[in-house]
């Protein structure tokens, strides 16, 4: 099984629990098992990472495309499958043309054309005014979950060293 990690999954930990100046693991951790063929993301993410200027943007762009990954033609028809089914959900129309202009819609089309798991800090929720990640997930028959789950099921350990 392999992940795909939403922004927010990036963010949140820079932000709060795995700061790269007190907890390096988690991040040697995301490149070990991206290294096995476990843990990506999509090329809009790393865009969007992008855009920060600061230690994260770095450590993004250091993972390069390997890590941030293009679409490929499965991707391609998944995008079509995943915007039909926004478009028809009761949707704004705001609320659709957002999803479809960021990296959600790439996210989550390319787990359902590879058979990946999306990991999000989004929770489901029914609301017309905004496309939420786990709702397209359960829509389109997309595994979903949050960071710690995906941590837990792959059995994650950041030991404090000597």
């Amino acid at each position: 099984m392999a992940y795909l990690l939403d922004s927010n999954v990036f963010i949140q930990a820079k932000n709060l629990h795995y700061g790269f100046d007190f907890c390096p693991g988690f991040w040697d951790w995301l490149q070990e098992n991206h290294a096995t063929g476990t843990v990506y993301s999509v090329e809009k993410v790393g865009t969007e990472l992008a855009a920060g200027a600061d230690d994260l943007s770095t450590w993004a762009a250091g993972q390069g495309a390997p890590f941030f990954v293009a679409p490929d033609s499965g991707t391609a028809a998944s995008l079509a499958t995943t915007s039909q089914w926004v478009t028809t959900q009761g949707y704004t129309p705001a609320a659709i043309s957002t999803f479809l202009q960021v990296a959600d819609l790439y996210l989550v089309a390319h787990a359902h054309a590879h058979g990946h798991v999306v990991v999000t800090h989004e929770t489901p929720t029914q609301t017309p005014n905004r496309v939420k990640i786990p709702n397209a997930c359960i829509g389109l028959g997309v595994g979903c979950m949050t960071p710690f789950e995906m941590l837990r099921t792959e059995q994650a350990r950041f030991i404090k060293g000597p």
